[in-house]
C-alpha cells in the first residue's frame, strides 16, 4: 500500500524554481531517502510535502487520500508528522513538557504517561533529563527530544529533515539505530532528507537522487550505493569516504 504519494511537486521561491516537478512514492512501512547536494532542493519538498510552503503545482496523497491544501496542522491531525532540521523545541520548557506536546496532534493525553515510558525506553538519556530545559540539553539529546515528540504522536508518515546535521557520529548512529529499530517493530513510514548520504542509503528501503530541485535518480538503497557515479560524487572517495562507511557500517 501507498502510505505517501507526490506528483509532479513543484515549488518556487519568487523566480527561483527550488523543486520543479519533482514525484516519488512511500510504500507503507518503508523508509525512502532524499539525497543530494546542499541546495538541491531537498529540504523545500520535505516542507511542500509538510504543507509548511505552498506549491504551485502538484498533488500529494496521504494513505490514498489527496491532502489538495490542507494546512499543516489538518495534515498532523491526519498522521504526517515533520522532524524540523532545526528541531523547534521550546527552550524555556523541560523535556517532558516538550514530549507532551506531541499528544495534542492525536489527542492521545489520556495515554501520555504509557506513550512517555515507550518514548523513555526509546531514549533512556531523556528520562534522567526529564526535568531539565530543553535548551541546556546537548544537540544530540535535543534531536532525540524532537523525535520522540514526534513519535508520542503516532504518526503514519515522519518526515525527518536532516537529522544528523551538527550531531558527533556515534549519536546519530544512536538515533538512526533507534528510527530504523521502530520502523521494523511499529511499521512506521519514514521520509528521510540526510546530507550524510552513506548513512541515508544504507537506512533506506528506497532512495531518490535530487538535483537542482529534480529526481536525477531512483532505485532501492543498495542500488544506489553501489552505482559508480553517484558514489563518486556524493559517497566519497579515498580516506574520507572509508571512515564514513565504518562509521555507518553498524547501523541497520
Amino acid at each position: 500500500m501507498s502510505m505517501l504519494e507526490v506528483q509532479k511537486l513543484s515549488v518556487s521561491y519568487g523566480r527561483v524554481r527550488a523543486v520543479n516537478g519533482v514525484s516519488f512514492e512511500v510504500k507503507e512501512g518503508d523508509l525512502v531517502s532524499l539525497i543530494g547536494a546542499n541546495g538541491a532542493g531537498k529540504s523545500t519538498l520535505l516542507k511542500a510535502v509538510m504543507g509548511a510552503l505552498t506549491a504551485e503545482a502538484g498533488e500529494i496523497s496521504l494513505a490514498g487520500v489527496p491532502l489538495g491544501r490542507a494546512p499543516v496542522e489538518e495534515r498532523v491531525r491526519r498522521g504526517m508528522y515533520l522532524v524540523p532540521e532545526k528541531r523547534s523545541l521550546f527552550n524555556s520548557m523541560t523535556v517532558q513538557d516538550n514530549l507532551e506536546l506531541g499528544t495534542y496532534a492525536n489527542r492521545r493525553a489520556l495515554r501520555f504517561q504509557d506513550e512517555l515510558r515507550r518514548i523513555y525506553r526509546l531514549f533512556p538519556i531523556l528520562e534522567e533529563r526529564k526535568a531539565q530545559l530543553a535548551g541546556t540539553l546537548s544537540g544530540g539529546q535535543q534531536q532525540m527530544v524532537a523525535i520522540g515528540r514526534a513519535l508520542i504522536a503516532r504518526p503514519k508518515v515522519l518526515l525527518l529533515d536532516e537529522p544528523s546535521i551538527g550531531l558527533a557520529p556515534l549519536v546519530v548512529q544512536q538515533i538512526m539505530d533507534v528510527i530504523v529499530e521502530h520502523k521494523r517493530q511499529e511499521g512506521l513510514t519514514v521520509v528521510l532528507v540526510e546530507q550524510n548520504a552513506r548513512l541515508a542509503l544504507r537506512a533506506a528501503d528506497r532512495a531518490y537522487l535530487i538535483e537542482i530541485g529534480k529526481v536525477v535518480k531512483e532505485g532501492s538503497g543498495s542500488e544506489l550505493a553501489n552505482d559508480p557515479q553517484l558514489a563518486e560524487i556524493y559517497l566519497g572517495a579515498g580516506k574520507a569516504g572509508r571512515e564514513t562507511a565504518d562509521a555507518a557500517s553498524s547501523i541497520v
